[in-house]
């Protein structure tokens, strides 16, 4: 399926090359920002992956008061700005209001349209006349082909620099589930499409702290079965000292184990582009 390429600072997304999406759920302390882009920049030279390094400075759709929320816009934004001085990965991270979308689009390669905004159109036509590249993640509440609806809206507003990420559809309680005919569908639709594997795993209703939030045993199946599906890149949220994360505890997976954790997927996906 031809589709359009998508340059996110030297990492052409949409081409034969798979690339990573990766960094802590939100933006903690810089000790472990900076200790997880250090081995992010040292995986990615190793296995010669490009990285967009995400991070958020706000997770806005947290189900409770009581959990930490990011260093919010400013704040953020500055850690964000140093990791890209120091590291020289392209930045992604979510935008949850139009009001923030000036100061985000100063920063920020990649502005992400979170699941559950997906249909936002003040927020899409905000972002898209940026003309910032957009990743709009795929709503839970969606179907897979009906995601050319939001992206129809960007490229109405004049922006087609558009990625569409998958991240799993509510089935039953509390539960995400993965369609690889998902891929296949959000390839149709003709932008680079990337697979959120840790989040897919994570456990809604339930506290990300909880080891019973995320279900990990379940991460190599289904990362390498999106893979197969003919993704173009993979999301993969990192941190340090996960079950110490301040979000997402029970889903990230261990910046120092990302390494090995990658190797297959690299091998499949390189199987996946010579027999397409």
């Amino acid at each position: 399926m031809k589709k359009k390429i998508v340059q996110v600072g030297n990492i052409a997304c949409g081409t034969d090359d798979l690339f990573l999406i990766s960094g802590p759920c939100v933006i903690e302390d810089e000790t472990t920002m900076f200790k997880t882009a250090e081995t992010l920049k040292k995986v990615s030279e190793k296995l010669n992956i490009p990285v967009i390094f995400k991070s958020s400075y706000q997770k806005d759709n947290r189900s409770s008061l009581k959990y930490y929320i990011g260093p919010r816009l400013e704040k953020g934004l500055d850690v964000l700005a140093k990791i890209k001085k120091e590291f020289g990965f392209p930045l992604l991270s979510d935008v949850h209001y139009p009001e923030q979308v000036p100061a985000a689009a100063e920063i920020l390669d990649v502005l992400q349209i979170p699941a559950y905004l997906c249909m936002q159109t003040d927020l899409i036509v905000s972002i898209a006349k940026t003309g910032k590249v957009i990743n709009i993640k795929h709503g839970q509440f969606l179907a897979p082909e009906n995601m050319d609806k939001p992206t129809q809206k960007a490229v109405e507003s004049g922006n087609d620099q558009i990625i569409l990420t998958e991240r799993g559809y509510t089935f039953g309680y509390n539960d995400l589930i993965v369609d690889p005919r998902s891929f296949y569908n959000l390839n149709k639709i003709g932008y680079p499409v990337v697979f959120d594997i840790t989040h897919s795993i994570r456990k809604y209703g339930i506290p990300s702290a909880d080891p019973n939030g995320g279900a990990r045993e379940f991460l190599p199946t289904i990362a390498r079965a999106g893979v197969a599906a003919g993704v173009d890149g993979i999301f993969i949220e990192t941190h340090p000292e996960p079950a110490k994360a301040l979000c997402d505890a029970a889903s990230q997976l261990c910046v120092y184990d990302l390494e090995e954790f990658l190797k297959p997927l690299i091998e499949i996906h390189n199987l996946e582009v010579k027999y397409r």
